[in-house]
């Protein structure tokens, strides 16, 4: 399964949606990305892919400084599952697939 591509994000918080771009690129093996939402853009570490989970982590300072986990189940084009900062309750997080890298390049 490839989780490549660009993904748009729809993060239910307590504070109300948050909308973000992650963008996932497989080089040498190894999944990297990097995320765009609410005006910065952070690199995303230990991204893995296992089966049909991807976890990942990263760091935001809007709307307030975080360190966020990730854990999303990839069906397809869709993806479901929570994003955590701390000792905050779990957000769902929603998105789907709106550009696959490979068929981009030519």
């Amino acid at each position: 399964m490839s989780v490549e591509g660009t993904w748009d994000l729809s993060i239910s918080t307590p504070i109300g949606e948050i909308k973000a771009v992650v963008e996932l690129l497989c080089q040498g093996g190894v999944l990297t990305g990097v995320a765009h939402g609410a005006g910065e853009e952070v690199p995303l570490s230990d991204v893995t892919l296992d089966g049909d989970r991807l976890t990942w982590r990263q760091a935001v300072t809007k709307p307030m400084r975080l360190n966020l986990t990730f854990a999303v189940t990839v069906a397809g084009n869709t993806l479901t599952g929570t994003s955590k900062a701390g000792r905050l309750p779990a957000s769902k997080v929603t998105g789907h697939r709106c550009a696959i890298r490979a068929a981009t390049e030519h």
